[in-house]
């Protein structure tokens, strides 16, 4: 059997993997130059069952109304972006209920407990270095409702196996020493013991190398242009070549052979299955098809800064709820990443974003952030792909041989391995770990 996966962020590197490992012939088309350069390339770096509860919690549409036009808002709805929301704006609205909001938590919760142990295991068996630390993740809280209201997802999250302790302030920052100077400004926080971290980058990259070594044949600088059909069942896809992945190369007229290996490279290719895993832009692919697939892009940003100098530097990751953004340490850097912007697919750095999570840099580590290079940060964002009821969606579509992997938004990083391997278990005949129901496009 032969696969395309369309796509070598984190979702697509480990569909491909997980079908290469149980037998499949894969072929991975990316237009990037290398594995995880778009939304993969630098995320909050948080593996995070603890945080599987879908962002349109209810009530949530009463806040986007509210933070209409407030930069400083931890979720941005942009009006340039509302003509494509509206139809999946109805359906995200809808699973804001209580009983369907329940439901998808618990969908989720389930994928990311599994995913976590699957990527545990992948790492051990590739040997993959990634800055990984499993000391766990906090949720800092400033007010008691804060941590009241924190605690009691906790709670319901523990029922599914997700592991806690509620801390006050002493445990706070007996856990987090670096929250000592901030200390005073805090009543307590979560813990979640079993949460880990680690940079989605450098594990999808060496996954990518990993995947290659055992026989997976990635085509970078490759666009996908549309799947071949014969009849009613996929047969290969169309795709153009953007330039030379040779190294030193600089395009064809730099090298003689480049625009040979661009022709070559543009034949159409046969494939028995394809997977589309190419994040936000999963939908526009597959609208070439006529099928509709409700995920929408959602920007997120992060900053990326060296801990040089810093004495004491944190050792687990800190979120804040009420930015919805959180502070990691990765091996030698500092990254500061979150906050969700409705914008559809515009790419700028917008200033008033990045601004607010150097806030967030000085509210929870003031010291560090006082003495930081301006030129030393990173900035960066990307589109999470998040699908009207919060939940992803992997599994078949009404096209034979089509495959879809797209739509975990925020838990992209959490869910990789878990969704890599549940596709590649439903497309090659085993039994999947979870029922495939919960997240398959038919429940729209």
């Amino acid at each position: 059997m032969h696969v395309i996966v369309i796509g070598a962020g984190l979702a697509g590197t480990a569909t491909a993997w997980y079908l290469r490992q149980t037998g499949a012939a894969v072929t991975v088309i990316e237009r990037g130059a290398a594995a995880a350069m778009e939304t993969s390339f630098a995320n909050a770096g948080m593996l995070t069952p603890s945080m599987a509860d879908p962002w349109n919690a209810p009530g949530t549409w009463r806040n986007l109304l509210r933070w209409i036009g407030r930069e400083d808002a931890p979720m941005l709805l942009r009006p340039g972006a509302l003509p494509g929301l509206l139809g999946w704006g109805l359906q995200f609205l809808r699973h804001s209920r209580p009983g369907p909001f329940h439901r998808n938590t618990l969908k989720n919760v389930r994928l990311a407990l599994y995913s976590l142990k699957e990527l545990q295991r992948l790492r051990d068996v590739a040997a993959i270095e990634y800055d990984a630390a499993a000391a766990g993740t906090l949720r800092a809280c400033r007010d008691q409702a804060s941590l009241d209201r924190a605690a009691a997802l906790a709670g319901f999250l523990a029922d599914h196996g997700v592991v806690y302790r509620v801390l006050d302030r002493a445990g706070l920052v007996a856990t987090e020493p670096a929250l000592v100077p901030i200390a005073e400004s805090l009543v307590g926080g979560i813990h979640y013991c079993e949460d880990e971290s680690g940079d989605a980058h450098l594990f999808t990259r060496a996954l990518a190398q990993r995947a290659a070594e055992c026989g997976v044949e990635f085509l970078y600088r490759s666009e996908f242009t549309g799947v071949r059909l014969d009849g009613s069942r996929v047969s290969g896809v169309e795709h153009r070549f953007l330039g030379s992945d040779i190294a030193g190369g600089g395009g064809s007229d730099a090298n003689p052979d480049a625009s040979d290996l661009a022709r070559a490279r543009a034949k159409p290719l046969d494939a028995d299955a394809v997977v589309l895993a190419a994040g936000s832009f999963t939908p526009v692919l597959a609208r070439q098809l006529g099928l509709r697939v409700p995920v929408r892009p959602v920007k997120g940003y992060s900053i990326t800064a060296p801990v040089g100098d810093w004495a004491s530097p944190p050792r687990i990751p800190v979120s804040d709820d009420h930015l919805h953004a959180a502070v990691t340490p990765l091996g030698d850097r500092i990254r500061v990443a979150g906050t969700a912007e409705f914008a559809a697919y515009d790419d700028a750095l917008t200033p008033s974003r990045l601004n607010n999570l150097l806030n967030l840099l000085r509210a929870i580590y003031p010291d560090y952030a006082a003495r930081l290079d301006p030129a030393t940060i990173s900035p960066w964002c990307g589109f999470r792909p998040v699908s009207a009821d919060g939940v992803p969606i992997i599994g078949s579509t009404g096209i034979e041989g089509l495959y879809l992997n797209t739509g975990q938004g925020p838990l992209g990083w959490t869910m990789a391995a878990g969704c890599g391997h549940l596709l590649a278990d439903l497309m090659l005949g085993r039994t999947p770990a979870l029922d495939t129901r919960d997240y398959a496009l038919a429940r729209f």
